[in-house]
């Protein structure tokens, strides 16, 4: 019959990483401290942006710009010890396609019972085609110190 001279097309393969929807910035985060907790990078990977320029500056100071360093950043902090965080959100804003996370981290490692560290965080999420993804990443080590340099000296004027 007819179909005798069809010839099969060959499969294309699956992506290797299927982009995966997050309706909302919440559920990114949610996936990102959860990867973090497995210490598994690939999830902690689908939680970036591919579609924006990202940055991830980590406690150190360094900053990073490119989802590869990033990446390889994140897999050598995984590969060091179990990391866990508990996480306390402090303030948020949401437009239709950003939104903007304040947290705070506490750090411990291991099965260690006492924190190894707490970090100011700022996350900020870009809604696109795959819904919504982390597109920075800042965390500074807290130093809740109320006294601003200016006030000590008495001889600036911020505002």
């Amino acid at each position: 019959g007819a179909g005798a001279h069809l010839r099969r097309l060959p499969r294309t393969p699956a992506p290797m990483t299927q982009p995966s929807q997050f309706p909302t910035p919440e559920d990114v985060e949610s996936a990102f401290y959860e990867a973090v907790a497995r210490g598994d990078i690939e999830a902690l990977i689908l939680a970036w942006s591919e579609d924006e320029e990202v940055v991830c500056i980590h406690p150190t100071g360094v900053r990073l710009t490119e989802l590869a360093l990033i990446r390889e950043s994140w897999r050598q902090i995984l590969a060091s010890s179990r990391l866990r965080v508990r996480t306390e959100l402090q303030n948020h804003w949401q437009s239709m396609v950003l939104a903007v996370h304040h947290l705070t981290e506490t750090l411990y490692l291991g099965d260690h019972p006492d924190p190894q560290g707490t970090l100011h965080v700022t996350h900020v999420f870009s809604r696109g085609a795959h819904g919504w993804r982390l597109i920075s990443r800042h965390a500074s080590p807290v130093n809740d110190e109320q006294t601003p340099a200016a006030a000590e000296t008495g001889s600036h004027t911020l505002h």
